[in-house]
């Protein structure tokens, strides 16, 4: 592409100090060169946001709302570039990055329809306690390549909203759709509002530990989200890390084996499988385990793995090569101790091309089991007890999402209250909406993102407790 993509800094739209070069997954051409900052960038964007933040925090909320809906409305006028440029960025098929696209339109109407009003919490006698809240300051939002869009939003609306101002700073190998975004915002949002930087992994920890950084809102792997806690610390930053799951799906002994089959194998292989909630690992009753196992390899057999640009594509390219390598890396592993009874060979072509793969008779202690794969497999674990099965479930160092799959709701339900994650669906999957919360326990995550939970993550509690004189 011969788009000049420039970073945002305090209104204008600049080049790097230097550019990296970004690759279509699909390919593995060059798709375009990224701008590149420095530290003297960081530092400029920094400093305009804390002097963009006082008067941004001064309007009103209903204007503060009123430019996060013009953003909102300027993104979905051009849903199909932006759709096109994130499939071409991040390998999705195109059918996928318009529907990112147009949650991300969602997600900012969403967040710009909530308010936050004081709290009376006590009046009587003459005494009256109020909690109210105000802005943190400046927020440092760091994004992840799988979701590059609609990620932003998540962390962009509540902070915008609420009267911050931001820096973001998206992943080196998909930062196109951020910049772009970049472009729509510089003509809505006042100069310093919001600022976009492009680096190669290597300015997170000048933004993460800036002392005139309030806070830090990320989403990215477990073991990145621990150095930005400890960088954070420092200057005891607010931080909200959205990590990495292990997110089990249990599907019960009344269930349909084909129409659930379908259910866990959409589950695991949208997005080629890099969805932090995807369903990570399988556990099915041993009476159907061979049936849903053979279904699991029939749907499989009909994926059509290709670029996303093209029509009729299910699966696209795993995003980079770096993830490429890791799952490929775990297929391998998982061969020697179980059996691979679809996929498990990357496609003989340009592209990080992996067909969805299915691995059965794996124990609990496999990589592929007790890690996030985070690319198109799915190993199928056989359980004989339910109690059983939810300890099983539950012994991970991960607690992000969850599935239960059961014709009996309330049975189902009594198992997904028992699952130690942040979320459990039951008889659907990646229902995400903007209006409910979204959180990790365990080593994945801190805080909340969505909802009103994750809107006053942005803000700071105070409390006024007066009374009358005496």
């Amino acid at each position: 592409m011969d788009h000049p993509y420039r970073m945002l800094i305090d209104g204008e739209l600049v080049a790097g100090a230097s550019t990296f070069p970004v690759v279509n997954p699909a390919t593995e051409e060059l798709l375009a060169s990224c701008p590149k900052a420095d530290g003297a960038m960081v530092e400029r964007a920094v400093a305009a946001a804390v002097a963009a933040q006082p008067a941004w925090a001064a309007r009103s909320w209903d204007d503060r709302a009123a430019v996060v809906l013009a953003l909102a409305d300027a993104l979905e006028a051009r849903v199909g570039e932006f759709a096109a440029l994130l499939t071409a960025e991040q390998g999705k098929p195109l059918d996928q990055a318009t529907y990112e696209v147009f949650g991300s339109v969602f997600t900012l109407r969403a967040f710009a329809a909530m308010r936050i009003k004081p709290e009376t919490l006590r009046e009587e006698g003459g005494n009256r306690v109020i909690e109210h809240r105000t802005p943190l300051g400046v927020v440092a939002a760091i994004t992840p390549w799988n979701f590059p869009l609609i990620l932003l939003m998540n962390k962009l609306g509540p902070a915008l909203v609420t009267g911050n101002t931001m820096v973001a700073k998206p992943a080196p190998t998909t930062p196109l759709t951020t910049l772009l975004f970049g472009e729509l915002a510089q003509s809505i949002l006042p100069a310093g509002v919001l600022n976009i930087l492009c680096d190669q992994n290597d300015l997170g920890p000048l933004l993460t530990a800036h002392p005139d950084i309030a806070k830090v809102a990320f989403t990215g792997s477990t073991a990145t989200g621990t150095k930005v806690m400890a960088s954070a610390a420092g200057t005891v930053k607010r931080v909200t890390l959205e990590l990495g799951g292990n997110d089990a799906a249990i599907v019960l002994d009344d269930v349909d084996v084909a129409a659930a089959a379908q259910k866990v194998y959409q589950g695991a292989m949208a997005n080629a499988g890099q969805i932090c909630v995807a369903i990570k690992r399988a556990y099915v009753p041993r009476a159907v385990y061979d049936d849903f196992c053979a279904e699991l390899v029939r749907l499989a057999g009909e994926a059509v793995v290709d670029d996303g640009t093209r029509q009729g594509t299910t699966i696209g390219p795993v995003q980079n090569r770096m993830q490429f390598e890791k799952v490929l890396g775990l297929i391998d592993d998982a061969r020697e101790r179980g059996t691979v009874i679809a996929g498990g060979k990357p496609l003989d072509r340009p592209g990080y091309f992996i067909p969805p793969t299915i691995v059965r008779d794996l124990t609990d202690d496999a990589p592929l089991v007790r890690e996030e794969q985070f690319g198109p497999v799915l190993p199928v674990l056989a359980y004989d007890d339910i109690d059983e099965v939810i300890a099983r479930a539950n012994a991970s160092n991960y607690g992000l999402g969850g599935t239960v799959w059961g014709k009996d709701l309330q049975r189902a339900t009594d198992v997904a209250m028992k699952i130690d994650s942040g979320t459990v669906w039951v008889n659907q999957h990646l229902a995400i909406d903007a209006n409910i919360p979204f959180r990790g326990v365990k080593q994945s995550g801190l805080g909340a993102e969505l909802g009103e939970a994750g809107l006053l993550e942005y803000t700071q509690a105070h409390i006024v407790n007066a009374v009358e004189w005496a």
